[in-house]
This record gives C-alpha cells, sequence and structure tokens, in this order.
C-alpha cells in the first residue's frame, strides 16, 4: 500500500473510531434529555439552553465526521464539546491521578482525537473526500 492509501485509512479509522465513541453519548443525551447538563449550566450562572448545544457536539458532530462530510467542522465541535465538559464536570479532577493514570484520560484523549481530525480532515475515505477546505 502507498504512504498515501496508509494516511487514508489511518484517518478513517480516527473519525470513525471517535465518531462512533462520542455518537453513543449524544444517543444517551436523545433517550434520557439534557436535564442534568441543564442544571449544571444553571448552578453556574450560564443560561439553562445552552444545554441543549450538547446536541451539535455528541449527535450532529460525530454524524459529520464519522461520515467524512465537513469532518473538520465536525472535529471542531466535538473538541469544543470536550472543552465544555471538562471544564464543567471534570474541572476539579483535571490535575488528579488514578489507577496510574491520569484521572481525564478518557476526555482528554477525545479532545486530542477530535483536533486530530479537525486538523487531519477526512480523508480519501469518506463522503467529502480531499475537497474543500472542511473535509
Amino acid at each position: 500500500m502507498s504512504p498515501s492509501t496508509l494516511d487514508d485509512l489511518g484517518k478513517l479509522i480516527l473519525r470513525v473510531t471517535l465518531g462512533v465513541l462520542i455518537l453513543l453519548h449524544g444517543i444517551a443525551k436523545l433517550q434520557h434529555g439534557v436535564g442534568p447538563i441543564e442544571s449544571m449550566m444553571a448552578a453556574r450562572g450560564l443560561p439553562a439552553f445552552l444545554a441543549w448545544a450538547v446536541y451539535l457536539g455528541e449527535v450532529l458532530a460525530p454524524a459529520l465526521v464519522i461520515l467524512g462530510l465537513y469532518a473538520r467542522l465536525g472535529g471542531l465541535l466535538i473538541a469544543v464539546n470536550m472543552v465544555v465538559a471538562i471544564v464543567l464536570v471534570h474541572s476539579g479532577q483535571l490535575l488528579q491521578m488514578a489507577n496510574g493514570g491520569w484521572r481525564l484520560e478518557l476526555q482528554g484523549m477525545y479532545l486530542s482525537a477530535a483536533l486530530a481530525v479537525a486538523l487531519f480532515g477526512a480523508g480519501r475515505f469518506s463522503l467529502g473526500g480531499r475537497g474543500g477546505q472542511w473535509n
């Protein structure tokens, strides 16, 4: 296989893995609602309606990333979603270690993978292909 094909396969694996794992969180939000997130927003003096933006970061964005259509935008939306999640839910754990690793390693991995998708783009094996600045 050519180096270009290997790069595109790597992008595909990264996109699909990140997209599916984040989408599972979105499906849970679709099933159970965003009430707990609204409560967290209100407790911090933020408008509760901002909680509905979680659907952008956990449903729409993963779909874009999985399909490879506006994948860079999807990656950015997931990254923003993860920063908000870290600030709202996990800020007290930011410097903690647990079980031999960083307590927020999963959140850090999601954030890093989302930034990688935003930087690398979708690759050839996607609906958007290599065309356009957002693919």
